[in-house]
């Protein structure tokens, strides 16, 4: 009998553990849980990238922190964010193709979705993206990985 219920557990144990590792929130849900990413979530939404970040990938998101969009000029991000096409060039400014976490990045250049290129600074621990400092990492989710950064990158024209 004990053997039996020993089984059974171990058996439960087993499949919970292969549940739980099997399971990982998207990238938009895992901004979302970070709590600082409202403003950027919206503009999301707004350019009608959810789909994309939902369900494709894997992407790494240097992604504006809410006191990054705060930090604009008045009147500079309700201008952009009236401009679709405007909108989708800054977010997709943002992101990159594939997962790469904080100690892998390498400095350099590396292209962004929007087609410009990153400039990438590795420091000492420090990480920059353009001269954005990279103020929290690594926010895993299954189809890639978040970096919060402290400036808003703009796109070049």
């Amino acid at each position: 009998m004990i053997k039996k219920n020993l089984s059974i557990f171990i058996i439960s144990l087993a499949l919970a553990v292969n549940f739980s590792a099997s399971y990982a929130e998207n990238l938009l849900a895992t901004a979302e849980q970070a709590g600082s990413f409202k403003i950027f979530l919206g503009a999301i939404k707004a350019a009608g990238l959810t789909q994309q970040l939902d369900e494709m990938g894997p992407y790494t998101i240097f992604a504006p922190d809410d006191h990054a969009f705060s930090a604009l000029a008045e009147d500079e991000w309700e201008l952009i964010s009236k401009n679709k096409i405007r909108l989708i060039r800054l977010l997709n400014y943002h992101i990159i193709k594939g997962k790469v976490k904080i100690t892998e990045v390498k400095p350099g250049t590396i292209a962004s979705l929007e087609g410009n290129l990153l400039r990438l600074k590795s420091d000492n621990g420090l990480v920059t993206v353009n001269g954005a400092s990279v103020t929290q990492s690594d926010l895993i989710a299954d189809n890639g990985v978040i970096h919060a950064i402290d400036d808003v990158l703009m796109p070049p024209d």
